[in-house]
């Protein structure tokens, strides 16, 4: 049997920890590679996932995301929307104009900055990411194993740790 803390034997057979007690930082580490390793095939997937539904309403998983920060937070800049995607601005960039291109989103004058115009989503655009955001939920309905809620909070509030464990990282390098 591998000792608490030994990447080989940890998961979630280990004897938990009393509970609020916070992981040593080197079991931490192993646990949260866990993590690493289930939220990239389930990443993958949910991306192909999205796609299937693109031959349906016509939008790529990015013009999806950028469809859908835009209607959550508003007009934004093409800048805004990279780093809020941690995505280069190139690749934004070119989803925006696809978009654009289907009158998904509109380019705007922005006042606060000459270079860097705003982008803003159009009525074609809301109802086209709400289809799309009503097929996903209708697919995350069908997640079993009773989850609760402080379950989903816990699992939310590790990966925005994770995520801003990375901050600094740099997507247009």
């Amino acid at each position: 049997m591998a000792r608490r803390g030994h990447h080989v034997g940890v998961n979630d057979t280990d004897p938990p920890l009393p509970a609020g007690t916070p992981l040593p930082p080197d079991e931490l580490g192993h646990r949260l590679t866990e993590v690493f390793d289930l939220v990239g095939p389930l990443y993958r997937r949910a991306l192909r996932k999205v796609e299937q539904g693109e031959a349906v309403e016509g939008a790529s998983v990015g013009v999806r995301s950028v469809l859908d920060l835009l209607c959550r937070k508003g007009d934004l800049t093409v800048p805004q929307l990279s780093r809020i995607q941690a995505l280069s601005r190139q690749f934004v960039q070119r989803m925006v104009n696809d978009a654009a291109a289907h009158g998904w989103v509109e380019v705007l004058p922005n006042p606060a900055h000459q270079r860097s115009s705003l982008i803003r989503i159009t009525e074609e655009g809301r109802t086209l990411i709400a289809t799309v955001l009503d097929r996903e939920h209708s697919l995350n309905r069908e997640v079993g194993g009773d989850l609760t809620d402080a379950e989903v909070r816990a699992c939310v509030r590790v990966l925005r740790e994770m995520l801003r464990t990375f901050d600094h990282v740099d997507v247009d390098d």
